[in-house]
């Protein structure tokens, strides 16, 4: 299938720019110990997990349906990790799951006799201190509900528990930060690692990004490792997919009301979700950082602030106009819906060879499935 041919709005992944990564993430794990199981909150689209499966050691999840897809579909280890689980959801990942990690000690004491003979049983800690550029995503705000503090801890609360995970970072590119992080964790945790077996590390770590210290990061974590006698294991999700996948829109129409705003045919509201939430820009590949003609990126929902970025471009753009919304791998698909009955974006997997391959396109039947299947 040529690129040519494509009908917007689509993601496209690229398998190079992925491999690129992968390569840093099996570097990682030579020079630290540590396994790497992916964060299928961050991406979950399987239909590129052939691409991974030699990279990673399995996959961790935070909910029973991602539990099943990834033992499904990745496997090696599957990890699942929920902030609230019902007896029902540890009927559901029993047969799949082999680390499972309760948020509270309450839950852990109430539903540790439902998990199977043979599943490793872990609790989150929270550290009370987190690198997050955000306070929405910052897993040890004031009134965190996200694991137990160290005050709430005891050997004998402990007893019969394997593991434990922290899920302290986000968007974490500081080295430093991180290294202080650990040693923190380290030091005010450390009776309490020294009797487990394995620790999850959590995500959050740009670590894939150019320029970061790998091999610093690998002996940190071969420290810890070490120092505890534990099984190191990082989450990785963003590190995995950044700059793989781009999402591309079509221009539709161009309108004026002090600034000029080109319309495409997607929605950060239905397709991009976090550039809402967070209020954090796009990037768009075309744009031209000293363009003279200036637009404002804006969706085709009806929701008046829904823009994807503001760009400058070297020609002025019109209707039939191509762009791509770079970096759009993570916390995308994973958080796709209808809103407004817009068209659902397509995946696509540009091979190294170059050949495109289809991993979804969507209907109109599947809109209207997601609402109802049987009538009253």
């Amino acid at each position: 299938m040529m690129k040519q041919e494509l009908q917007t709005p689509y993601f496209m992944i690229d398998e190079a720019a992925l491999i690129k990564n992968l390569e840093r993430i099996a570097t990682l794990k030579a020079l630290s110990g540590a396994k790497m199981v992916l964060a299928l909150k961050c991406f979950s689209t399987w239909g590129v997990f052939d691409i991974m499966k030699p990279y990673l050691d399995g996959t961790t999840s935070s909910g029973p349906l991602e539990v099943r897809l990834g033992a499904e579909t990745l496997g090696g280890e599957t990890h699942g990790y929920s902030v609230g689980y019902s007896k029902q959801d540890i009927e559901a990942v029993n047969p799949y799951i082999n680390k499972l990690i309760f948020n509270s000690l309450s839950q852990l004491e109430s539903l540790r006799d439902d998990v199977a003979e043979g599943i490793s049983i872990g609790v989150r800690f929270n550290p009370g201190v987190s690198f997050a550029r955000q306070d929405l995503a910052n897993p040890a705000r004031k009134f965190s509900r996200l694991g137990v503090s160290l005050d709430k801890l005891s050997h004998e609360s402990l007893k019969g528990v394997e593991g434990c995970m922290f899920h302290m970072n986000c968007e974490n590119n500081n080295f430093q930060a991180y290294k202080e992080l650990i040693e923190k964790i380290s030091s005010d945790f450390g009776i309490y690692l020294d009797q487990l077996s394995w620790v999850s590390l959590g995500g959050g770590v740009a670590f894939t990004s150019d320029g970061y210290p790998l091999e610093e990061l690998g002996s940190l974590l071969k420290w810890f490792s070490e120092k505890h006698g534990v099984q190191v294991y990082l989450e990785p999700g963003e590190a995995v997919i950044t700059k793989t996948t781009d999402l591309a829109v079509t221009v539709i129409d161009i309108v004026e009301n002090e600034m000029q705003t080109a319309i495409v045919d997607s929605a950060t509201e239905a397709h991009r979700l976090d550039t809402l939430i967070y209020n954090e820009p796009g990037a768009i590949r075309e744009a031209s950082e000293n363009g003279k003609y200036e637009y404002v990126i804006g969706s085709c929902s009806c929701l008046a602030g829904d823009q994807f970025c503001i760009a400058s471009f070297d020609q002025p753009l019109k209707p039939g106009d191509r762009l791509h919304v770079m970096d759009s791998g993570g916390y995308t698909m994973v958080k796709l819906n209808w809103f407004n009955g817009l068209k659902m974006p397509s995946i696509y997997c540009r091979r190294q060879s170059g050949e495109v391959v289809e991993l979804n396109t969507f209907s109109y039947e599947d809109f209207k499935a997601t609402l109802s299947r049987w009538t009253v």
